[in-house]
């Protein structure tokens, strides 16, 4: 059919056009690999960060460890970028966007406040400013333990050497990788082991271990946990915001009822991509009604702390983590925060095996350290008592705290915080034990916790 040509000028224009409709997509495409390595530099920098300057590690074990056997849309991504560890700024900076649209990624490190990423597209500083203090980890505390490091001599029995030696060779998950164990019997170490290049002043993540560490620093608030939480982005101005109800219990607990898209809340925006905790953790909406369902969620976590926040005032809030660490003779721990200054209580904490055992023991003693009371009476029962709905698996669930009893082969009111890739503070009351084990487990590699504790009671 042959076009009249009063038609051949407006199809001429119609062909870009036409052209351009597929454009979008391609954009789209292209925009979503490019967020990707953008998180997967947010990732590596935040990583390198940590494990050089809170640790003192170099950056060949933390890419073997830390940066191995990560979330599968990352793994790939990680090893290819390449990242400059500047020791004289205390920063680590990751190239992502190879036509150098957008700035590299960029942590920095400060002794007070470890690790702090930037958001996507920050500027890096031509003469950033010197970190405070040197980098790398603390030594030895003079103190005695527990308060120190002096007086540790553990004499361990030979079972229960043997049971500790297996931590590390596999015997409790093929594949897992453990770092450090610690063991406490009436507050005392009674047996320690640490994998070639760690030790006791050597930190890592602590992953979701920090949530315990949240529901303690809840309780050390004075607030009371039935109430609402104190969200200022729930206060709208347009009408009420049924998220209001939502108490700090119910944060606690994980049944806020609050939308999560992926199982366990992936929340890689935060942890890595530089979004901030009061943009992107207040901003999900309902999907069941407060206190209805159990569904594990990084942001009920964030949600509670973004309240003490609000509460507490900016000097009592920036406070309250080093008060607990310092109480305790934790001096290897360090709460990190995004970069508009929200402690990141869900995950964002390093630590060694030693400070945890001290925390454990903490909780074992009722919240007690030293003679000197720093939780209400009765908080550690509330954080490993269950209340609500219950998570759709053998362990139960207190305020924080997973809750282990017969089902998994341990006595009645054995409880754990327990993180990713294997880090775990099991409290047994009934033997007056606190065992710590600190692991960076690749993958689907899986440390069996309970089978471990149940060898360690049993070796006396």
């Amino acid at each position: 059919m042959r076009v009249p040509n009063s038609l051949l000028l407006p199809l001429a224009l119609l062909a870009p056009v036409a052209a351009a409709a597929q454009s979008p997509q391609s954009v789209q495409q292209s925009d979503r690999g490019t967020y990707a390595r953008a998180i997967a530099a947010g990732y590596k920098a935040s990583f390198l960060c940590g494990g050089v300057f809170n640790a003192g590690r170099g950056e060949r074990q933390v890419e073997q460890l830390e940066l191995r056997g990560i979330y599968p849309e990352y793994d790939r991504i990680v090893p290819a970028l390449p990242a400059l560890v500047d020791r004289r700024s205390a920063s680590v900076i990751v190239e992502f966007d190879a036509e150098r649209r957008l700035p590299p990624r960029r942590a920095t490190w400060t002794r007070a406040g470890g690790c702090t990423l930037h958001p996507i597209g920050a500027p890096v500083p031509v003469s950033p400013a010197p970190a405070a203090g040197p980098a790398g980890p603390l030594g030895a505390d003079p103190r005695a333990w527990p308060q120190g490091d002096a007086g540790i001599a553990p004499r361990p029995s030979a079972a229960l050497a043997r049971a500790v030696e297996r931590a590390f060779d596999g015997s409790f998950g093929a594949g897992s990788e453990t770092l450090g164990v610690v063991v406490l019997r009436d507050g005392n170490v009674v047996a320690e082991r640490y994998r070639d290049g760690f030790g006791p002043f050597v930190a890592n993540r602590t992953w979701s271990v920090a949530k315990s560490i949240a529901g303690t620093l809840v309780g050390m608030a004075g607030v009371d946990p039935r109430q609402p939480a104190n969200i200022p982005e729930w206060k709208s101005p347009w009408g009420a915001d049924p998220r209001a109800r939502i108490t700090l219990d119910q944060l606690l607990r994980m049944s806020s009822g609050l939308h999560s898209d992926t199982a366990g809340n992936r929340t890689d925006a935060i942890y890595f991509g530089g979004t901030t905790v009061t943009e992107q953790a207040t901003s999900w909406p309902l999907a069941t009604q407060p206190g209805e369902r159990f569904r594990y969620a990084n942001n009920d976590i964030m949600l509670a702390v973004r309240s003490l926040r609000a509460s507490l005032g900016e000097p009592r809030y920036r406070a309250l983590p080093s008060r607990l660490f310092t109480t305790l003779g934790m001096r290897h721990t360090v709460a990190e925060a995004d970069w508009q200054g929200n402690y990141i209580l869900s995950s964002d904490v390093y630590t060694t095996a030693r400070d945890l055992a001290r925390l454990g023991q903490f909780w074992l003693q009722d919240g007690v350290w030293q003679g000197k009371r720093l939780l209400p009476a009765g908080w550690v029962r509330y954080m490993t008592t269950p209340a609500g709905p219950q998570p759709d698996r053998a362990e139960g669930y207190g305020a924080t705290i997973w809750l282990f009893g017969a089902t998994q082969g341990l006595p009645a009111g054995s409880y754990s915080a327990q993180g990713n890739r294997g880090q775990y503070v099991m409290v047994i009351p009934s033997e007056r034990l606190v065992i710590v084990r600190r692991g960076e487990d690749p993958g689907g590699a899986r440390f069996d916790v309970a089978r471990f504790a149940a060898e360690v009671i049993a070796a006396r």
